[in-house]
């Protein structure tokens, strides 16, 4: 007699009640098993000691975020394959959550046939991105900015001051403060430390 095929476990973690009601719809008329609901990052990290097969967790969340969840599940239950669920399609968003140990990062946009072949594929402990965020994976994230937004970004992470960068470039220190919010946001990066390491890996400065 054939063995039975093993139905997949999920949690759901998302900040909105109707997100998660459509999500558990999906997954359950395709016959996976939602164990567990969470509405925020520490609900989550919680309900991760049932050892779900894959946790579908959206990045932006109250309290605990969407990474930082993943490391903490991933930590908790190294079985559970994390699903990153997010609006944003920023490659540094996409490596912060692979480098947190996600296995797929899916956008928010995607259809649900698109969300079942994600969570079918990490539960076999394939990696999966959106086939948008795959195509670009390997585009170069500063073609995105302008020459001037390069100048002052590269500068910035030299540890130069709004009013140094400024003068070396002829800007006033607002225009400095204007082009580095403007770069940062269009890479995705938050705080000046992911900023620098951004620079040294993309060869936009060594600080030595």
């Amino acid at each position: 007699m054939p063995r039975k095929k093993k139905t997949t476990s999920v949690l759901l973690a998302d900040a909105h009640a109707i997100l998660l009601d459509g999500l558990r719809a999906l997954l359950e008329a395709e016959g996976l098993k939602v164990v567990g609901r969470a509405m925020n990052g520490e609900e989550a990290v919680r309900l991760a000691r049932l050892h779900p097969d894959v946790a579908i967790i959206d990045i932006s969340m109250p309290g605990v975020n969407g990474i930082e969840a993943t490391r903490r599940i991933r930590e908790t239950s190294p079985s559970t394959q994390v699903l990153i669920l997010s609006v944003h399609a920023l490659a540094h968003h996409v490596d912060q959550a692979l480098r947190a140990g996600a296995g797929g990062y899916v956008l928010k946009g995607s259809s649900g046939p698109e969300l079942l072949k994600a969570v079918r594929a990490i539960a076999e402990g394939k990696r999966y991105l959106s086939a948008s965020l795959a195509r670009s994976a390997g585009r170069d994230p500063l073609a995105s900015l302008t020459v001037r937004e390069r100048e002052v970004l590269q500068l910035i992470a030299e540890g130069k001051s709004n009013a140094t960068a400024g003068s070396i470039l002829g800007l006033s220190p607002r225009s400095v403060e204007t082009y580095r919010a403007r770069a940062m946001q269009k890479l995705g990066i938050e705080d000046l430390p992911t900023l620098v390491k951004f620079a040294i890996r993309h060869g936009m400065t060594t600080l030595e």
